[in-house]
């Protein structure tokens, strides 16, 4: 469950850096709000992802076995 967990934690991270790094809009001029965002949308990704994985293989466990 932890490598899963990771897996996911480095995946959110990787599609939140590319998603900074393309986006047009003017930065905050504040640093302390920049991470703020960063780390937000990681933990949002994360949580996302987490909850279509763990459902699906819930579900997939329960039709298969």
């Amino acid at each position: 469950m932890k490598k899963n967990l990771f897996k996911i934690f480095i995946l959110s991270s990787i599609f939140t850096t590319l998603g900074f790094i393309m986006d047009g809009d003017p930065k905050e001029p504040s640093m302390l709000m920049r991470f703020v965002e960063f780390f937000a949308m990681i933990g949002t990704i994360f949580l996302l992802f987490s909850l279509v994985y763990f459902i699906t293989t819930f579900t997939f466990k329960k039709i298969v076995g």
